[in-house]
């Protein structure tokens, strides 16, 4: 990896100035080195936190400065290095006599010294150019690097895949189109596991052995293993390796639906822990008496808990651990959207690989799975994901074994650019710059959210316009605590029993708490404890203006939207986001039409009518107050998941309208989004005409029928021409089923 087109920070004082510097600065041009000539201390620092090209600096130290900390700037600039990057190159541009004065801590932050006017201007340049070159070498992780370097072989393609690195794209005027869009690189590297010296992702070999065990070490686990059909995948993968036909696993009923898949491929029956709702319909957390009753019905082989949920609320994984632990003595923590636990102070304790031997005695300690979806907020392709392990010698984890359910989800044919995406996200996280790159993050999140509030004082000065209505769901300190408190302390966030903000009940201190990067932001209607306000503007409204404006938010829920604020979120962005909402807040102040405002739902009337109008149907349903009984009285389980899908395959199923679905079973599952969680499972029985989930589908139906421009998204569920919903029920015909065993 050569040092061409790299660039170099150079700042120099007063007492490095002169034509030495100056001939130096025209060697390392010459070297093919871009000079950015820092102008002040601030300019330097600004180019160290927001440079990730740089390859090297140069610092001018006046000698007599001994603590680095005069006006010079000189210590500033090197602790900003080292918070930044690992294994930077940095020089010291010296003009004294000797470097003496130089202390203790600098030494492990700078590579060497300069002298310009001791040694030619070239030797010196090449001296920061062989220096630039190790270092772009040495930050390339294992299988990034071995990619690279068999790339620069330029070896002719024998093998799969067939377009033969991209040649054949160019035989085809769509595939030379597609070739132009994505570039030479992508498909010169997407190749076949043929090639040996990249090593196999099958049996953990060579270049992708030496990633995964990296990517362990980064992450802290005892063992990595790379996936690239993404966090479902991983989250199948741990459910089939860990329990068998028949044996009891216990389930956050918060969770994804590839755990369910697990469950029907494993055979494996399901006991819920049943986590919390509040008024918003927001899932908080399995309350910790929940936790710990857990083994009262009877010895379960392992435990699935949903860490973080997708609203953003984390675990102390430690506790959890130890409250589960009795019971179980393997524990998955399925962490799809919180690959970066580990990289920051704020979530010390948070997530599965912190429940090491240091924390809790091997007699006790579960062993550990985390699941995590590294694309969601960490930088990695689409459908990059990792399982990583901690075992336990209560419950041993044999590599070969586990690898081969492992190759039972896995694909023969892997994409070596997803490989290195995922080898190169763990070397993002690695060190000081996992820690830099998060708090960069938590700090924006914290910004935004404190605007968010900042923008109603700005309104409530001015008189004359009605009240801001747009809100944070977070720690009402959090719009008056300082940034560097809020990024640094995890009490912040917490959950504290009884604060009013979360509406949720039974915890305890400390036990759960709000990931900062994760914004849920509320709209009028309802409060978090479940009071309905007159002013109701539902979400759905909001987010569907918000995409019209290029404005897509992670979830909508009836009053609530969640944005996420992952490595990729910038100052644009967000302020971008904060006009969109004080726009709309105009437009309902103005009764703007909504055909102008959100043209593509072929919608007339002004904006305040169809909000109203909206908030009174989803009052007048209890849409809320459904929501948390459906999540909270769960259905009887009829017979198991796999018996269930058996009768699928078998196709005694039919299609069954609400109205005459009382009292049948499911046959798939039934997922509302949002939450986004399953409502009924395969095998459930869905419950009496009156019952929660049959009352919950009739009023989303209503909804549906009353506002189609704004249909909910529901997997599991078919329509028919009338907007009518149908369920897909087992129709017991002479199939085999076996029944859920008595608990």
């Amino acid at each position: 990896m050569g040092a061409g087109g790299v660039r170099v920070l150079l700042l120099s004082g007063p007492a490095q100035g002169g034509g030495g510097v100056e001939k130096l600065a025209g060697a390392l041009g010459a070297s093919g080195l871009e000079v950015l000539r820092a102008g002040s201390v601030r300019e330097a620092l600004s180019v160290v936190r927001s440079d990730a090209a740089l390859g090297a600096a140069l610092v001018g130290w006046d000698t007599t400065d001994t603590a680095m900390d005069g006006p010079a700037g000189t210590g500033e600039v090197l602790r900003a290095v080292g918070e930044r990057f690992v294994r930077l190159p940095v020089f010291l541009l010296v003009t004294g006599s000797d470097v003496s004065g130089l202390p203790l801590w600098a030494y492990k932050l700078i590579q060497g010294c300069v002298w310009p006017l001791e040694d030619t201007p070239a030797f010196i340049a090449g001296r920061i150019a062989r220096a630039v070159a190790d270092y772009r070498e040495a930050v390339l992780p294992p299988f990034f690097r071995a990619l690279r370097h068999f790339d620069a072989g330029h070896e002719f393609s024998w093998h799969t895949p067939g377009h033969a690195g991209g040649v054949a794209f160019l035989k085809s005027p769509a595939g030379r189109a597609l070739w132009d869009f994505y570039g030479e690189a992508l498909f010169r590297t997407d190749l076949s596991i043929s090639v040996g010296e990249l090593g196999s992702p099958l049996d953990h070999t060579g270049r992708i052995g030496a990633a995964e065990r990296n990517a362990a070490r980064v992450f802290g686990a005892e063992q990595t293993l790379f996936v690239m059909n993404g966090n479902s995948a991983s989250n199948r993968i741990v459910g089939h390796a860990t329990a068998a036909d028949g044996e009891s696993v216990l389930v956050d009923r918060n969770c994804h639906k590839s755990i369910m898949h697990a469950l029907t491929l494993s055979g494996a029956v399901p006991r819920y822990l049943v986590p919390q709702r509040n008024g918003l319909g927001l899932a908080g957390p399995i309350p910790p008496s929940a936790l710990a009753r857990a083994g009262d019905g009877g010895p379960a082989v392992s435990a699935v808990v949903t860490n973080s949920t997708y609203d953003g609320l984390c675990y102390d994984a430690v506790e959890v651990a130890g409250l589960l632990a009795p019971h179980v003595p393997r524990i998955h923590f399925d962490e799809a959207w919180f690959a970066h636990g580990a990289f920051h102070p704020l979530y010390a304790r948070r997530f599965g690989m912190a429940v090491t031997p240091e924390v809790m005695d091997d007699e006790l300690r579960p062993t550990v799975f985390a699941t995590q979806s590294t694309h969601k907020l960490l930088a990695a392709l689409s459908q990059a994901a990792m399982v990583h392990v901690r075992p336990a010698p209560r419950a041993p984890v044999n590599p070969a074994r586990f690898n081969e359910t492992y190759l039972m989800h896995g694909t023969t044919s892997p994409s070596y650019p997803v490989i290195a995406s995922l080898d190169v996200a763990a070397a993002m996280m690695d060190g000081a710059s996992g820690t830099f790159l998060l708090t960069e993050a938590i700090t924006e999140a914290v910004r935004f959210r404190q605007t968010v509030v900042s923008v109603a004082e700005q309104i409530r000065e001015d008189r004359d316009r009605p009240g801001w209505f747009f809100g944070v769901w977070q720690p009402d300190h959090v719009a008056t605590r300082p940034v560097e408190d809020l990024v640094s302390d995890p009490a912040a966030w917490s959950l504290e029993p009884g604060a009013a903000w979360h509406g949720f009940t039974d915890l305890r201190s400390g036990y759960c708490m709000l990931d900062p990067i994760k914004v849920t932001i509320t709209c009028p209607g309802v409060t978090a404890d479940g009071a309905v306000q007159e002013l109701g503007i539902p979400a759905r409204i909001v987010a569907a203006y918000l995409e019209q404006r290029g404005i897509v938010v992670e979830k909508t829920g009836d009053y609530t939207l969640l944005v996420l604020f992952s490595l990729g979120t910038t100052k644009g962005k967000w302020g971008t986001l904060i006009d969109a909402l004080v726009d709309f807040k105009d437009a309902h102040d103005a009764a703007a039409p909504v055909e102008e405002l959100i043209p593509d739902l072929g919608l007339t009337g002004p904006l305040p009518d169809l909000c109203a109008a909206m908030h009174a149907a989803l009052q007048a349903h209890g849409l809320g107050r459904l929501l948390d009984q459906v999540f909270t009285d769960l259905p009887t389980p009829e017979v198991t998941p796999r018996a269930a899908h058996t009768m699928l395959i078998h196709d005694d199923v039919e299609q069954v309208p609400l109205d005459r679905a009382h009292d049948r079973v499911a046959a798939s599952l039934v997922v509302v989004t949002p939450p986004g969680i399953p409502m009924l499972l395969p095998g459930e029985n869905i419950g009496r005409a009156d019952g929660p989930a049959l009352t919950y589908l009739r009023a989303l139906q209503a909804i549906d029928q009353e506002f189609p421009a704004f249909a909910a998204d529901i997997h599991g569920v078919h329509r028919d021409q009338g907007g009518a919903y149908h369920l897909d029920c087992l129709a017991f015909s002479d199939s085999a089923v076996t029944p859920v065993p008595d608990r």
